[in-house]
């Protein structure tokens, strides 16, 4: 999902982030691997690689920082930075080369024992790699438990310029906490099949094994 939530992974452990993107035209794929190596900052660094309708590759790097000021609680609330950079070697390559930037506040509430999450999401993107625009990022998403193991979650999130995005889906942990899969579907209000996605996604989770 696009909204993150105010949690990271655990202290010393690792995750691996991957999924297919099927866009109106290409097609991304993303893998995204992030450790914790304190107690309280989880790095993340991958990217993606988006083939289009002329075979042509497209790739994309992506490293980011995320630490908590709050972990959220069970029937509680937590709040977070994180902060990052997408880099696009093969577009305006003379004034990209640190890629466009990005920081946001996560912000979660859990309630009814966690069986229902709200995440909101407020930020700031600076567009480097088109005309040095500075953009206000807004996301709300939620996570609703469906049964034992599966979770329904929805977003809409967007820009303060353009209409809005919405995001839908479905996720199942095979093994809880450790190994996660979910499909998804999303557009943007109003504009058709024009920009709409679908996607597929696997999570794997490590206990702690870091020095």
């Amino acid at each position: 999902m696009i909204v993150d939530d105010a949690r990271i992974v655990d202290s010393k452990a690792c995750q691996l982030e991957s999924w297919m993107k099927k866009n109106t035209g290409s097609i991304e794929y993303w893998t995204l691997p992030a450790c914790n190596f304190t107690h309280n900052l989880e790095l993340t660094f991958g990217g993606a690689v988006i083939s289009n309708s002329d075979n042509a590759k497209n790739p994309n790097i992506l490293i980011q920082g995320k630490t908590l000021f709050k972990p959220m609680e069970i029937n509680g609330w937590g709040i977070g930075l994180a902060i990052g950079a997408i880099h696009n070697p093969t577009i305006n390559i003379n004034r990209n080369l640190t890629g466009d930037l990005y920081a946001y506040i996560p912000t979660s509430f859990s309630f009814r024992d966690g069986h229902v999450v709200l995440n909101t999401n407020v930020g700031w993107l600076y567009r480097r790699s088109e005309s040095n625009e500075h953009h206000l990022t807004l996301g709300v998403g939620s996570e609703i438990l469906f049964t034992k193991n599966s979770w329904l979650v929805a977003e809409i999130f967007g820009q303060n310029q353009g209409k809005p995005f919405f995001h839908i889906g479905f996720r199942y942990w095979i093994y809880p906490d450790h190994i996660q899969v979910d499909t998804t579907y999303g557009n943007r209000f109003g504009s058709g099949n024009d920009e709409q996605w679908f996607t597929v996604g696997l999570r794997l989770i490590s206990p702690a094994f870091l020095p």
